[in-house]
This record gives structure tokens, sequence and C-alpha cells, in this order.
């Protein structure tokens, strides 16, 4: 019976290696391989020292620690909140931290501003190597360049209408230090979440002067619609008047020319008879000057006296020859 136990001790430690090998072997074929998502990017190290960067897919890898992998999320956009903590066992959903939002502004004002930082991983070797805890940095880094631009922006632009300029500041002096840091982080939004007073009184203080603002906003608005509607009337009174003015102008003009005329055919009549011309001019001048009054031409014709009415002949009648003698009603004119 001995041999036969024999047999059988040597067939077990021989399945018993087999299965240790092939142990072995599927260990070593799961650890020489690695897989990276779409969503990230690994670093390999051989010995210790970066010898490459993998993107998404299934790579190999030397084992036994020879190489080593670490995977780091470059297409995740991360966050950084500053001045609050999202919190959804709070009733706000969030929860303060003064010590962060609290700041002085230009004009020395405290306020609370909070700000939303989103950012991504640029260069993940520079992210694993280049620095000690980089998110911390950037944290910091934030906090300081928003103390600086809130420091020199006064309270009106920091809680009414500067957020968009303080923002666009804030996030230009980050991107600029990071660049100098070099830590493999890009900045990408910044974002006011919030501004306000530190205490109510203030906090209504400031909403009546921004609905003062309002206010004001809206009678120059109304005073520019109401000079937008009298412009174009005022213009066409213009226009109006100018045209009657330039109406006006040339009836003048007319009439000048009328009289030049006039005055030219009269003196051309006095050129050729001027005794004729001065008389009629002087009847024509009395009966102008006294209106309603009869006047009569004193003639004598063979030592007869002749009245002749003078507008007969102005009116271009034959007048009847009166010989009776003057009367009192009547002027004579010789």
């Amino acid at each position: 019976m001995e041999p036969k136990a024999r047999i059988d001790i040597k067939k077990i430690k021989k399945i018993a290696v087999i299965v240790v090998v092939a142990a072995l072997l599927l260990t070593l074929a799961l650890t020489c391989w690695y897989t990276v998502d779409d969503k990230q990017q690994a670093v390999v190290t051989t010995f210790g020292k970066v010898t490459d960067v993998t993107d998404a897919g299934i790579h190999f890898m030397l084992p036994f620690g020879i190489q080593q992998v670490h995977k780091v999320d470059v297409n995740v956009y991360q966050k950084i909140e500053l001045g609050y903590r999202t919190d959804t066992s709070s009733p706000e959903g969030y929860r303060l931290v003064e010590d962060e939002s609290k700041m002085i502004t230009g004009d020395y004002n405290i306020v609370n501003v909070e700000f939303f930082v989103e950012y991504k991983v640029s260069d993940p070797v520079k992210y694993l190597y280049a620095s000690y805890e980089p998110e911390k940095i950037l944290r910091n880094l934030i906090q300081s360049q928003v103390r600086t631009v809130v420091g020199s922006t006064n309270v009106d632009a920091v809680l009414t209408t500067g957020k968009e300029m303080i923002q666009q500041q804030v996030k230009e002096l980050i991107t600029g230090v990071l660049a100098e840091y070099d830590v493999g982080l890009m900045l990408t939004d910044v974002k006011i979440q919030d501004s306000e007073p530190p205490t109510e009184e203030v906090t209504a203080a400031f909403k009546d002067v921004e609905t003062a603002k309002q206010g004001a906003e809206t009678v120059v608005n109304e005073a520019k619609a109401y000079r937008n509607a009298e412009i174009p009337k005022a213009q066409a009174q213009a226009d109006k008047t100018l045209q009657n003015a330039e109406y006006l102008k040339q009836q003048r003009i007319n009439q000048a020319a009328e009289r030049i005329a006039l005055f030219e055919a009269m003196y051309s009549e006095y050129v050729n008879n001027p005794e004729i011309t001065k008389s009629r001019m002087y009847y024509e001048i009395i009966i102008k000057m006294l209106p309603g009054v009869k006047i009569f031409i004193n003639t004598s014709q063979d030592g007869v006296e002749m009245m002749l009415p003078l507008d007969d002949f102005l009116s271009g009648t034959a007048p009847a020859p009166n010989t009776m003698p003057n009367t009192a009603q009547n002027t004579e004119v010789e």
C-alpha cells in the first residue's frame, strides 16, 4: 500500500504546483494591463520616473511594480466654493463660511461675497509632481486675488453693477499666476454666487438705493422717449416755419420787382410828359391822403369857371361840367 500512497502525494504536489503557476500567470496577466476611460489620462512611471502619458483605452505595463499607473481626471470640470459650502442637510442647501466670504471694499465697507470657481487639469504630469496639493494652492490663490479685486472696488459695484467686471479681473489675475506657478491646473470660469451686506439694516438701505437708481433710470428713459417724440414735431414745425419764411421772402421779392417795374414805367412817362405826370401824381396823392373828400379841379375857359370832379378823371369817365360857383363843401384845387 505504501507505493500507491507515494504516487498519490506526488500527483497532489504536481497539481498544486500547476494551480500556483496558473494563479501566478493569471495575476501577472491581470497586472500587465490597465484601462483608461475617456475622461482620464494615465501617467506611467518606470522605477519612479515618468515615462509615458496614455489616453483612453487598454494599455500594457510591466508587472511587479516596475511600472506604475496614476490615473488623472483631465476632462472633468471641478469646482471650488469660496465663502460657502454646498450642504444638502441645510434648509437653504448651503452653509456660509464667513472667514472666506467677509471682505473689505475699496471704500472701506464690509461685504459678504461668495464665489464659485471651475477648473480642470491641463497637465496630468505637473498636476501630480510639480507641487504638493495643487487644489489647495489654487484655493489660496483664488482667495488672495478675490480680496485684491474686491478691495479695489467700491461697494456699489460689488453689490450691483460691477460683478461682471470683478469676475473678469479675478479670472485674468488667477490665470496669470497659474501660468507662472505651472501646477498643471487651468481656470475655466469664475462666478460671483452672491454678494450682500453683512447686516439686514445695511441690506435694506442698499435695496432702497437700488430702487432709487431704478426709479431714476425710469425717469431718464421716459424723458428720452419724450425727447424722441418731440424732436420730430419740432423739426416739422421748424421746416414749416422755414418754408413759410421762404414763401414770404419770395413774395417780398416779387412785390419789390413789381414796384420797381411800376416806378420804371412811371419814370418813363415822366421823362416823356413831366408836367402831366407831376399833376397826375399830385392828384393821386391828394385822393390817397384825403379819402372820402370830393375834389374838383377849377378851370376857366372863355371867362366861364368849370368845376371838374377829380375822381371822374381818375376813373376814366367823362365828367359833366359844372358852371356853378364853388361851395364851401367842395375843395378847390387850381
